[in-house]
């Protein structure tokens, strides 16, 4: 079951579908920037249970339960005319991690799938994790 927040994403109180969670996604990367947006180019965002097995042995997870999202893609760091691409750039969303991090910790689901989609996305912009942490930490504080 599911109601509309205040941002206009839906609230839901029972485990949604991965349809559902991928409307879900739609509409949380419908509330981000538009220069945010148009960066990300044709990046496509698919909801999956779990990571397949070559992604938990690359991954190097204990569980499959620690992986929210994945970028799978070149950054736009090192993209280039010349190269011929094969596949899509591709934000995995896993559904059942995400709704098991979402009970754990009773955070508002439309909020860890935008945490969790701005986080892949800036993977799609070439940043690491640690750049991301550091941005997510904001500023030093000034000192006098």
């Amino acid at each position: 079951m599911a109601q509309k927040g205040d941002d206009g994403c839906r609230r839901f109180t029972t485990a949604p579908t991965g349809a559902e969670l991928e409307a879900l996604a739609d509409q949380v990367l419908a509330t981000l920037p538009a220069v945010f947006l148009a960066r990300m180019g044709t990046v496509a965002v698919h909801v999956v249970d779990f990571p397949d097995e070559e992604t938990e042995e690359e991954m190097d997870l204990e569980s499959p339960f620690d992986l929210l999202g994945l970028y799978r893609g070149v950054d736009l760091l090192h993209q280039s005319v010349y190269d011929v691409r094969t596949s899509l750039d591709t934000i995995f969303l896993y559904r059942r991690p995400l709704l098991d991090y979402w009970c754990d910790t009773g955070e508002d689901l439309a909020g860890i799938v935008r945490h969790v989609l701005i986080h892949e996305i800036g993977h799609h912009f070439g940043f690491s994790d640690d750049d991301m942490e550091r941005i997510e930490a904001g500023p030093p504080p000034e000192s006098d």
